[in-house]
């Protein structure tokens, strides 16, 4: 598998790698440098969360503390809002970044926001083209990439590429939601904002590099069932 396609794949895959382990590393240290400084309001995250969700007439969505490091999420389907421990309670500016961040994927799926009902959309496909990674990578590595297996490769990348496309946007639109209302709000004054911006950035390149990543192997599959 010679051809400049498959080339291609191979740089974009290590590309993606190298953004990936320093956008692990950027979050770490981001993260961990905001968290030491307090907010002049000292609200908790749970409180801007709750704050900001209630000015956009948000009353359905519950918020939940979870355990682990960066755990938070917004489920849609089951309208919560669950927030690491350490942001739950935390009263830093990184906390509160993180938490309106989340409360932002609330507004938006009060709002209908198209780029969330697209991913809302695409989960259980992505799920079954997640699953099946693992039969890929495995039959491929006992009988080669044939044609079919390949294909099918591809087939499950284009699934998680098009969902990691989707989640961009999503991902970028909550962090742009989250800074404005911060402010409009006035949870958090103007000068207090770069700790929120570093945060929430940071955070975002890791959505990128896994982009990269699946558009990556989408290339190496398509590639490997064009190779003759």
């Amino acid at each position: 598998m010679s051809n400049p396609l498959f080339i291609l794949a191979i740089v974009v895959i290590a590309l993606a790698l190298i953004l990936g382990i320093w956008a692990q590393l950027r979050v770490s240290s981001t993260y961990a440098k905001w968290s030491k400084v307090g907010s002049r309001s000292g609200m908790t995250g749970m409180e801007a969360a709750r704050y900001v969700m209630r000015q956009a007439g948000i009353d359905d969505v519950s918020i939940v503390p979870i355990r682990g490091h960066l755990t938070d999420h917004y489920d849609p389907v089951r309208k919560q809002l669950a927030l690491s421990e350490e942001n739950y309670y935390g009263r830093s500016l990184a906390a509160l970044g993180v938490a309106a961040h989340e409360a932002g994927h609330a507004v938006q799926h009060k709002v209908g926001y198209s780029m969330l009902s697209w991913r809302m959309a695409l989960v259980p496909a992505t799920q079954f083209a997640s699953n099946m990674l693992p039969v890929i990578f495995i039959v491929g590595f006992f009988i080669g990439l044939i044609k079919p297996i390949a294909l099918l490769g591809a087939a499950i990348y284009g699934v998680l590429t098009l969902f990691q496309l989707v989640t961009l946007p999503v991902e970028f639109n909550a962090s742009s939601r989250a800074k404005e209302k911060l402010v409009g709000l006035g949870i958090l004054g103007k000068d207090e904002m770069a700790g929120v911006a570093d945060t929430l950035g940071a955070a975002a390149l890791t959505y990128v590099a896994a982009f990269i990543a699946s558009l990556g192997w989408l290339l190496y599959f398509f590639a490997a069932s064009r190779d003759d």
